[in-house]
């Protein structure tokens, strides 16, 4: 082991509570006043023992990212960043916790004094691991975030086409928003999915939220529309604005054998008449 491990690692153990108070202090000016968490040291204390691990075995900041050495102290930054990222806490904000630790080093080997090359050593070596801890943390700060973002955009596209039972046999999906073909696949699989379930014959897709139907939109549409007609149902597309209609015929699209309506009003009478339902008023 380097000797500027040795110290630094010597450092760490013997020296903990006031690098920790001192970490906290540095740490409040990068959170820019926000109250800081109740779990706050014990975060500390155990990004510490793993450097102090990683300084004590091979302790190569430059194989930092795939040293088996460092294997404790990277799952411990990604956990923090995870557990950072979900909370809404910034990512600046996330890895100026981990750069706040290297003043309390510093100060720490400043009161231990020594040679001026040994101190120099044991600086570079500090400063050379935490920046790699920080890019670290980033890294695994923005990963967490596209995480995120993917399940939250999932979960958007679920509620957003959402299919209803209107009455026994009728199914119907509101289309709200652009028709790309991710959305057009979600639509389909879940739209087939419960025509099994129901039993139902007939859907209808209304397009009234779509605000603007291309070439693309037009084939999402054709193809939901057959593997309808593959499971042996039919279906109503409603919602063809004067707007549209007129972008349909001008793009050349055939629409010819889709039943197409200007209203879901329209989509439901025709949808009653073919399942058989009548409405009526009642009596006063």
């Amino acid at each position: 082991m380097p000797p500027e491990n040795q110290r630094l690692a010597d450092l760490l153990r013997n020296e903990q509570d006031s690098v920790i108070q001192g970490w906290t202090a540095e740490y409040q000016v990068y959170a820019e006043g926000k109250a800081l968490t109740h779990d706050l040291v014990s975060e500390q204390r155990a990004i510490l023992r793993a450097l102090e691990a990683g300084m004590r075995g091979a302790g190569d900041a430059a194989q930092f990212r795939a040293a088996a050495s460092w294997t404790a102290l990277r799952e411990t930054l990604t956990r923090l960043s995870s557990a950072r990222a979900a909370q809404g806490e910034t990512a600046d904000v996330t890895s100026g916790f981990v750069l706040a630790l290297k003043r309390p080093i510093f100060e720490a080997l400043q009161r231990q004094g020594g040679g001026v090359e040994d101190q120099i050593n044991v600086i570079w070596a500090a400063s050379d691991i935490v920046d790699r801890m920080a890019q670290w943390t980033v890294s695994s700060y923005q990963k967490t975030r596209e995480e995120i973002i993917v399940r939250q955009q999932q979960e958007l596209m679920e509620l957003s086409t959402p299919v209803i039972k209107l009455w026994e046999g009728v199914l119907a999906v509101p289309v709200i928003g652009t028709l790309d073909s991710s959305r057009s696949q979600m639509v389909m699989e879940t739209l087939l999915e419960r025509l099994v379930e129901t039993g139902s014959e007939l859907a209808i897709i209304d397009i009234t939220g779509v605000p603007t139907v291309d070439t693309l939109v037009a084939q999402h549409l054709i193809k939901t529309v057959t593997a309808i007609r593959l499971m042996g149902a039919e279906s109503i597309i409603s919602g063809i604005r004067p707007q549209i209609a007129q972008t349909i015929v001008h793009l050349g699209i055939d629409l010819q054998g889709i039943t197409t309506k200007s209203t879901l009003a329209d989509a439901l009478a025709t949808a009653m008449r073919l399942t058989g339902h009548t409405v009526s008023r009642g009596a006063a």
